[in-house]
């Protein structure tokens, strides 16, 4: 057998070496493909598309002012009523408290 000449061996050695140079890109382009697919698992939201509320319209704000105005009417009633059962409360006291006085002064 004859020995292979130079130029058999470079002819080998670039074939090896296109065929490394072949794996390596096919290697590249499958972690480039896992890179874009892990990309594109996350949608990207295209745009804004909520409408932002501006202030309240003139007829909510003139509901808002009446459901104040009756609170505030119901509540004024309601310590009016108070202040009629405290003072009743305390007269019925007095008369009970004299009423006992006269009761044992008599004994």
């Amino acid at each position: 057998m004859t020995e292979p000449t130079p130029l058999d061996k470079a002819e080998a050695a670039v074939t090896e070496a296109s065929v490394n140079t072949a794996a390596v890109q096919i290697a590249m382009a499958a972690v480039e493909l896992a890179k874009l697919a892990t990309t594109q698992q996350q949608p990207v939201p295209a745009a804004c598309s909520h409408q932002a509320k501006h202030g309240r319209s003139a007829g909510e704000w003139l509901g808002i002012a009446c459901a104040v105005c009756v609170a505030g009417i119901g509540l004024a009633f309601a310590s009016i009523a108070i202040a009629i059962g405290a003072t009743c409360a305390t007269a019925c006291l007095l008369v009970l408290r004299s009423m006992w006085r006269d009761f044992t002064k008599n004994r």
